[in-house]
């Protein structure tokens, strides 16, 4: 059969023809030890170049899906098949309780380790500047530099940088939304943005429904205001529980709830459309804010960008949170909140903390936006993150023992893994330190400290012999713990 590729970027018809080997695998149509269709055959098959399928091979190779016999071609790897079959983690049950967070030294050990160039980044959701447009940004920050020198090195007070809040705006019209560039408020980086909702919408003592598990700075953000967390059920591939977070609402004053439905950290999962609708009609019948964190949407592996809550707004309830931290500039920390009715509020706040910003990195970023190198940009970092999600989760299935299982996001960059019973993540985590390999264990994305043996493992890093080896031992110290009872 021929199967046409329709007109479109090479990038495209390189996902295409790895898409079509993976299925070919997955479906049992080729099995391990099967030789792989030639590249000229599988050229004239689907329609492209030789070039492409040699490249497609290439990626396959490094995924542990192909291997090659030198003058013979490619072969489906012995151990292909086992990463798909590895079962995504289980949802946990979760007590519907207002709880206090504290998780401030945790904190601060996991995060001790992160600028260390010793240690395998493993820990950290930080992704390597390899894969950043260095040379793009830093020709946009001289084009800035030049153009206005004396703003360059004054004060930029909120709501942040006017270019840069355009570019912002506009970015959100591809999904279909008119946004107000003076709703915008420019932060520093996602977590300010995150901050600065929280501080607009509650007060000390409230109850913020969260999901189960979550984002840790968002459970130290709750810690430090002195809020309390009600935990919700998310499942690995759709997201928070509705049902669940529909009977918390009628039974405790929920103020604030905070979420990422686009591939959420740490479980990678995505919250299906008519299911964001429903839950921004559910809290709109109930007058709460949802404060959505967006940092991974632009992260996405299929063919669209996910909507996000507030495409579904009708009544202003949703601050959008997200920034540029995961796909150009961790350093330059910009970041932005939509924030509508709570504007005012929100610009408040950061006068308050912070009452101005550094300017070049805003006129910079501005300018990096205007000259379309960003979409460019994103669609190699998507595939990047890509192959090192699917890299990871074939090395970890391969050498974690059975009983493992390992969630399969659809974007950003981040592994939920969840070990045999027994396993003590924490333990785990001081066993690996020892040996300078950093992992994020899974009690640190809980207000109860559910997750013992759960992990989050970064896939920010191309795949190189380091992180390799680093696997490899993980694997022979999760089964050394496993033999010695945990």
């Amino acid at each position: 059969m021929t199967v046409s590729a329709p007109a479109s970027s090479q990038g495209f018809l390189y996902d295409q023809v790895i898409g079509h080997v993976r299925q070919l695998v997955d479906k049992g149509t080729l099995k391990p030890g099967d030789r792989a269709p030639s590249l000229r055959a599988l050229s004239r098959q689907l329609r492209v170049s030789i070039s492409t399928v040699s490249q497609a091979y290439a990626a396959l190779q490094e995924l542990g899906v192909l291997r090659v016999r030198p003058q013979s071609g490619y072969y489906v790897d012995s151990t292909a098949g086992r990463p798909q079959d590895s079962p995504v983690p289980r949802k946990t049950a979760v007590s519907q309780q207002p709880r206090k967070v504290r998780f401030g030294e945790l904190f601060e050990e996991i995060f001790s380790v992160a600028n260390d160039p010793e240690v395998v980044p493993l820990g950290a959701a930080v992704p390597s500047v390899e894969l950043m447009p260095v040379k793009g940004v830093l020709r946009a920050t001289q084009r800035a530099a030049a153009r206005h020198p004396e703003r360059a090195i004054g004060y930029c007070f909120p709501p942040g940088n006017a270019d840069l809040r355009h570019e912002i705006a506009r970015r959100y019209v591809d999904l279909g939304l008119a946004i107000d560039p003076d709703n915008v408020i420019v932060t520093s980086g996602c977590s300010e943005a995150l901050a600065l909702s929280l501080q607009s919408v509650t007060r000390r003592g409230d109850i913020v429904a969260v999901e189960s598990p979550t984002y840790f700075s968002v459970l130290r953000l709750i810690e430090r205001m002195g809020l309390l967390a009600v935990e919700i059920d998310s499942d690995p591939e759709s997201g928070m529980c509705l049902d669940a977070l529909e009977g918390a609402i009628e039974t405790m004053d929920i103020k604030a709830v905070v979420a990422v439905l686009n591939f959420s950290n740490p479980l990678g999962s995505l919250m299906p459309d008519e299911r964001k609708q429903r839950l921004v009609g559910l809290l709109e019948s109930a007058g709460i804010p949802l404060i959505e964190d967006d940092i991974y949407g632009d992260l996405y592996f299929g063919d669209q960008r996910p909507a996000i809550a507030r495409c579904y707004d009708g009544k202003g309830l949703v601050l959008t949170c997200s920034s540029f931290s995961k796909t150009i500039a961790p350093g330059y920390r910009i970041g932005w909140v939509v924030a509508d009715r709570w504007r005012d509020d929100v610009i408040e706040w950061k006068q308050a903390t912070s009452s101005a910003m550094c300017s070049l990195p805003q006129m910079a970023m501005a300018d990096y936006l205007r000259s379309g190198e960003y979409e460019r940009h994103l669609v190699r970092l998507r595939r990047a993150y890509r192959l090192q999600v699917e890299k990871m989760r074939y090395m970890l299935a391969r050498h974690l023992p059975e009983g493992t299982r390992i969630s399969n996001p659809q974007g950003g960059f981040v592994l939920w893994v969840e070990m045999p019973r027994g396993i003590d993540a924490l333990e785990l985590l001081n066993r690996a330190l020892r040996e300078n390999i950093s992992l994020t264990p899974g009690m640190m994305f809980s207000a109860t400290r559910k997750f013992r043996n759960f992990v989050r493992v970064n896939c920010g890093y191309p795949w190189d012999e380091r992180i390799e080896h680093a696997v490899i031992r993980l694997g022979e110290l999760v089964r050394e713990m496993a033999h010695s009872g945990g």
